[in-house]
């Protein structure tokens, strides 16, 4: 603090220039600060009052969260349509195994067949239709959980394995 002391009472004029440079940058900062200032209060005006965009902030936001609230509800009603389709996909048909083949040895062509169809759970019919020389007959029988209560020929439990194999 002595020698500062010392320095501004032996060269005054130098001291006195520094000070007054000194308040001239500190002036200079200050008109730069208060314009850049100046530019963001009417940056910010003209943003909340909507000027550049015609809508102002305000009024941009509210309408966003109306737009935001619009779009849960829709994905909220299409979530509860996929699970009302999904529910109802899992009753559908949706495998099918198919068997064809010769009933009779005399008998030319594979004109005899058995269809499986069956749902997720592995739930329906089996259809079989044996095809003779002078008739035809046709079968049905219920299938639950991959099984049927009555007998089943070989071609049959070829088309519900082919079903139920068909889901992978």
């Amino acid at each position: 603090m002595n020698a500062m002391t010392r320095f501004v009472s032996e060269n005054p004029d130098a001291a006195l220039g520094t000070l007054v440079g000194v308040i001239v940058l500190l002036f200079i900062l200050s008109v730069v600060m208060f314009a850049r200032l100046s530019s963001l209060r009417a940056l910010y005006g003209k943003m909340m009052r909507g000027e550049e965009s015609g809508q102002s902030m305000e009024k941009m936001l509210l309408s966003h969260i109306e737009e935001t609230r619009r779009v849960a509800e829709e994905n909220a009603k299409l979530r509860e349509e996929n699970a009302r389709i999904d529910a109802l996909l899992q009753t559908a048909i949706t495998r099918v195994g198919v068997v064809r083949f010769s009933a009779f040895q005399d008998m030319g062509s594979d004109l005899s067949y058995a269809v499986a169809l069956l749902d997720a759970h592995n739930n329906g019919v089996v259809f079989s239709s044996i095809f003779a020389r002078e008739d035809s007959r046709s079968y049905v029988k219920p299938i639950e959980n991959g099984k049927s209560t009555y007998t089943m020929t070989k071609e049959e439990e070829q088309a519900l394995k082919d079903a139920i194999e068909s889901a992978n």
